[in-house]
This record gives C-alpha cells, structure tokens and sequence, in this order.
C-alpha cells in the first residue's frame, strides 16, 4: 500500500500566538511562508499520485510554495470548527472552565454559521477524508499528499490508526512539516512525523491552526 503524505500549513499570525484558528482565513506569516518554501525539495522528491488541500487559503498557499499548486480543494480537510472559541487560546478558555482539553471536551457553541465540531463530528470528517484517499490510492501508483492543518490532521492520524478522534492529541504537530503514514506489515504505522529539510530544529509553535 502507498503512503500518505501530510503537510501542516505554515505559521500564521493566529497559530504563532495560540489562538484557535477555524474557520478564519488568515494568510501565512513571511515566516510561515519559508517554512512552505522549504519543504519544496521534500515534496519533489516524492512520488504524488494525488493532492487534495483545504480550501483555506494558509492551506492553500502553503501548498502553492511546496510545488503542488493543482492540488484538489476538498472541504474535508478544513479546520476543526472551534465555534465559540474561535480566535481563543487554550489559557483563555481554561480561566473559565480549568482543565479543558479540547479532544476530548470539544467546543463551545458558536454563531449559526460556525456552530462548532465536537471530537467525534471531527473524527467523522476525518473518516470521509480517508475514505477519499483509499479510493485515490487504489486509482495511482504513487503516495496522496494531504495539505492542511493541525487539529484536523492529528485526529486523521488517530482514525488512520484505529485510534479514537481524541488519540489526535498523542501527535504533536508543527508548522511548515511533513508527516509519512506507512504501513508495516500490512497496518498503518506512523513512518515520519514533524520532518524538517535537513533536521531543522522545530521552532516553538502552537498546536493551533
């Protein structure tokens, strides 16, 4: 069985400063854009038979700088809805409810257009992703690529394992890197997780996209 390629987006203003980042477009930092820009040789030297990006624009952009500007939009991928605690950071939230954790407690309700995800409507969303990348595995000889963002990426990591939604929180990720899921004798395993060119150090970043 082919790979699975991930790429978190680069850093943006919202995930430099931890606050959680939905459905609000933001665009990649100058920063966020090299991080992109560096993972280009990475991506090159893989075999893609298939793309698929978020429709939000980090995602977007970020994989425009990796080199696969044809990547398909698929809604799928976009962000956890954070609902009420869009544009929030975790110390915030907790001032109020102490302990939370967003995998395994979810959101607070949001407006009508935004009214939130819980972990298992994530994992759900997930579960469709991966659905998709089977069929674009059993249609190509090479490896998917997925580009898009933190949250949503690590509860896919989770049900790619048969983990539950909230498993994503084993699987710290960072901005402008790239994740291999393999398999070993015929079961998903994790290959290589927050890649760098080069072995860069990862810059001390959110978890938050």
């Amino acid at each position: 069985m082919a790979d699975v390629f991930l790429v978190r987006h680069g850093e943006t203003e919202w995930s430099r400063s931890g606050r959680h980042t939905g459905c609000t477009d933001v665009p990649l930092t100058e920063h966020g854009r090299d991080e992109a820009h560096r993972l280009m040789p990475l991506v090159r030297s893989l075999r893609i038979g298939a793309a698929f990006v978020s429709p939000l624009q980090r995602a977007r952009e970020t994989a425009e700088l990796i080199g696969v500007p044809d990547a398909r939009v698929d809604a799928d991928l976009r962000e956890w809805d954070y609902g009420g605690y869009e544009g929030v950071t975790t110390a915030e939230i907790q001032r109020t409810r102490p302990g939370w954790f967003l995998f395994t407690d979810g959101v607070a309700p949001g407006p009508a257009e935004h009214p939130g995800e819980s972990p298992e409507q994530v994992g759900e969303r997930a579960d469709r992703m991966l659905s998709k990348v089977e069929a674009a595995l059993a249609g190509t000889e090479g490896a998917v690529l997925l580009v898009a963002h933190g949250h949503f990426l690590r509860v896919l990591t989770a049900r790619r394992l048969g983990l539950p939604p909230s498993g994503g929180a084993l699987f710290q990720l960072a901005t402008g890197t790239l994740c291999r899921l393999g398999t070993e004798h015929d079961r998903p395993v994790i290959a290589g997780w927050n890649i760098r060119p080069g072995g860069q150090p990862d810059r001390a970043v959110s978890g938050r996209s």
